[in-house]
């Protein structure tokens, strides 16, 4: 196969550079093209990607052998350093890139700009006839723009037609992982005032987009027969459509099995702590106006949680997570989850799973679930929920109690099973 890589910056412009001094000529000063350059008026007559192509054909294969002599066969490519000429002349860049500017009486100049944003070169690396420049993050690409390049020299101006593409949308926070038919989601990141659709990938539904700008998208979501997904974005890039997946994945609440979601209990669970306040509340909440209140008193220590007498929840293999919101208390804290068909039981098992719960802030959470015959260590960061036997009756957290601790609040939301 075919990669595209960037080469090295010093590795690049030396090579450059060697072919612009050769081609550079004394000035009437005496000077030379990376020094002065010509005193004419400068010229470009193209823009050329500083890229490598490499060849991707060597293969190579292992294999390992386990305690009971069965073979696992691995392969791998390994690519092969075969280098090509520069990529062809461009009107487009994308941000990070290198670009060599071609032309003449290009070694006194003195500025470079992008759409009105001056930026940095090395005037070293100059020659009469090439000038090598970055894109940096700072230069505007939201359209509408000059999309232009304008170099200045000593001598004079010249202005080339030269866009700077978007960057692929990428979001790095979300207003919610989980929602139902409808719900809003604001997804902040960069590079989203280029995405022309929004798709379940996997799927064939799409939600709406509501707004958006280049740091932020907000969108509806449909009704939808998946239990998670990524969104797939189809976004455009000069005068290509393209589409880049997400990272994060997005749970349909109403397609999984709910603790709590939508402001209730669900599925006949109910408040079982063993302190108040506690149960449903009206303050803070995820997607809502209620959450699930949880109080530790200081020195104690503590299991608040909820519980399910009657159906029950049996375990079944199609459940793979459990997710959950929880807003932290004054300070930071770690949780232990406990569950009635858990290795331990519902009790004050400080090694089971390990949440880390942060101060004041909403954290969203997700552990993957374990089969029952699976085995259960010590701080484990995936939950065997029912090691011991189904249905599971009881979901709690525990809290140890510390010296010199205070009364602690925490916030539940959205507490779901996750196919």
């Amino acid at each position: 196969m075919k990669t595209i890589l960037n080469i090295k910056y010093h590795l690049v412009l030396a090579g450059l550079l060697i072919l612009g001094l050769a081609s550079c000529k004394k000035d009437d000063n005496g000077g030379v093209g990376g020094t002065t350059g010509g005193k004419g008026a400068p010229t470009i007559t193209s823009v050329r990607t500083v890229n490598k192509t490499l060849n991707d054909t060597v293969t190579a294969t292992y294999t390992t052998y386990d305690s009971k002599g069965n073979a696992t066969t691995t392969t791998s490519s390994n690519p092969t350093t075969q280098i090509v000429a520069f990529d062809s002349t461009t009107t487009t860049g994308k941000l990070g890139n290198y670009y060599a500017v071609m032309g003449s009486n290009l070694g006194s100049t003195t500025t470079i700009q992008l759409n009105g944003v001056s930026i940095y070169f090395n005037r070293a690396l100059n020659s009469d006839n090439t000038v090598i420049f970055n894109i940096p993050s700072t230069v505007p690409y939201v359209q509408p723009q000059p999309n232009t390049l304008v170099i200045t020299t000593l001598y004079g101006s010249v202005t080339y037609k030269f866009t700077v593409l978007p960057p692929a949308p990428t979001v790095v926070s979300v207003s919610d992982y989980n929602f139902v038919e409808g719900r809003q989601l604001t997804l902040t990141g960069s590079g989203l005032s280029s995405v022309t659709a929004v798709a379940l990938k996997g799927t064939t539904v799409s939600a709406t987009i509501v707004s958006k700008s280049d740091k932020q998208l907000v969108i509806k979501m449909p009704a939808t027969t998946a239990s998670r997904a990524t969104l797939l974005f189809s976004y455009t890039s000069g005068s290509n459509t393209l589409q880049a997946a997400t990272t994060q994945e997005f749970v349909d609440i109403d397609n999984n099995y709910a603790v709590f979601a939508k402001d209730a209990f669900q599925n006949s669970w109910a408040d079982n702590s063993w302190s108040g306040p506690s149960g449903v509340v009206t303050g803070p909440s995820v997607s809502g106006t209620k959450s699930l209140k949880a109080t530790y008193p200081a020195g104690g220590w503590q299991i608040e949680g909820w519980a399910n007498w009657y159906p029950s929840f049996p375990y079944d293999a199609a459940y793979k997570f459990l997710t959950f919101w929880v807003k932290g208390g004054t300070v930071d804290h770690v949780l232990n989850i406990q569950g009635d068909k858990m290795a331990n039981g519902y009790g004050q098992n400080q090694t089971s799973t390990p949440v880390k719960v942060p101060a004041n802030v909403w954290t969203y959470v997700k552990i993957p679930l374990d089969p029952p015959s699976a085995t259960v260590a010590d701080n484990a960061t995936t939950l065997n929920f029912w090691k011991t036997g189904t249905p599971a009756q009881q979901l709690g957290f525990f809290l140890k109690g510390q010296t010199g601790d205070v009364n602690e609040t925490m916030y539940f939301d959205e507490v779901l099973f996750v196919k």
